[in-house]
């Protein structure tokens, strides 16, 4: 039985955990996190199960590592490098793989080659795996487009797509994108960190690149608020009109001075939900998600369904690519 760790009860850290304890039959050994809603609670009560687990959440995290001893630490707790190297570090020097759901971490070469050098020396030394998992980064904006080029004898263009209807996304989510904000706040919180919109853009066509084998030269992003026209009153939401509904970025990679990989996300009240990977070459494919990709629960299907692959890989910082395949063990015909 796989023994886990949780580093991090956020929205998606307690998600991953209650999936882990309920559908994949993991052993949880412990919970970090420092929010005092939940330090100090048992984890059954925060994740919001059937019955109390005996553990308690707790806020030193050498303490609980050192006693728990666990196979993969689950890490959900920031989206930069920089900023959760040390709880990252930290369970590696406990012998533990670590999963995490830092969108910087999915290909880190790119802003943080020295941490990036460290962070590898230092899992190779305690003989762990350390990967940054999700599903953007980690597969709908990377993973997939570079598979579908597969049945390609020449590739030209990749164009990604991922459009979201913000009004049906978690609070937390909605408050990343700044909902609600003036045109003039938005960019001032942008620009502090205040908010972060989608993190990950660069390190998407990096890895895309990477895995596909291509040297790409420069690579550019950017993001910018969609106003509203007029006042917006859906799901609990009161938007005045001028006021931020949401948020259209992209980033580009490029190849001989042209584009060549492009992703847009436009995450807004309203907004169409779907999925969409264009391939131009030979020859030219389109792959549609009509109903788009639940963000949360497939990024923890992501971190879950590669837990025995992270296990069996050699020591190291990984991409997701030396990982593959990653397939969802769980198969019923009920739903």
């Amino acid at each position: 039985m796989v023994s886990f760790v949780s580093y991090g009860l956020g929205s998606i850290g307690s998600l991953i955990a209650s999936v882990a304890v309920t559908r994949y039959g993991y052993e949880m050994l412990g919970a970090i996190d420092v929010s005092s809603d939940v330090v100090g609670k048992d984890v059954g009560e925060v994740l919001g199960l059937s019955k109390l687990m005996g553990i308690k959440v707790e806020s030193d995290a050498e303490k609980v590592l050192k006693h728990a001893k666990p196979d993969v630490v689950f890490h959900a707790t920031g989206s930069y490098l920089d900023k959760v190297y040390d709880q990252i570090s930290l369970s590696v020097t406990h012998g533990a793989d670590v999963i995490s759901t830092c969108e910087t971490l999915a290909y880190p070469y790119y802003r943080y080659p020295g941490l990036t050098a460290k962070l590898d020396e230092e899992a190779k030394r305690y003989g762990v795996s350390v990967v940054g998992l999700g599903i953007n980064p980690g597969f709908l904006m990377d993973l997939l487009p570079s598979l579908l080029t597969a049945p390609c004898i020449n590739v030209r263009k990749i164009e990604v797509t991922r459009s979201l209807d913000a009004s049906k996304r978690r609070k937390s989510f909605q408050k990343k994108i700044g909902l609600g904000l003036s045109q003039e706040e938005f960019e001032r919180r942008l620009l502090s960190g205040d908010i972060t919109c989608h993190v990950g853009f660069s390190e998407s066509i990096l890895l895309m690149a990477s895995i596909m084998g291509i040297k790409l030269q420069d690579v550019t992003e950017m993001t910018e608020p969609l106003l509203a026209k007029e006042d917006v009153h859906v799901g609990g939401l009161q938007i005045k009109g001028s006021q931020v509904r949401g948020i259209v970025g992209q980033g580009i990679g490029y190849l001989d001075g042209m584009e060549f990989i492009k992703l847009k996300l436009i995450a807004a009240v309203g907004e169409e939900d779907y999925d969409e990977v264009k391939v131009y070459g030979e020859p030219n494919l389109t792959w549609r998600c009509t109903t788009g990709t639940p963000g949360d629960i497939a990024t923890v299907a992501m971190v879950l369904n590669s837990v025995r692959r992270v296990m069996e890989a050699r020591p190291g910082l990984l991409t997701v690519k030396d990982i593959l395949p990653i397939t969802c063990p769980n198969v019923s015909m009920k739903l």
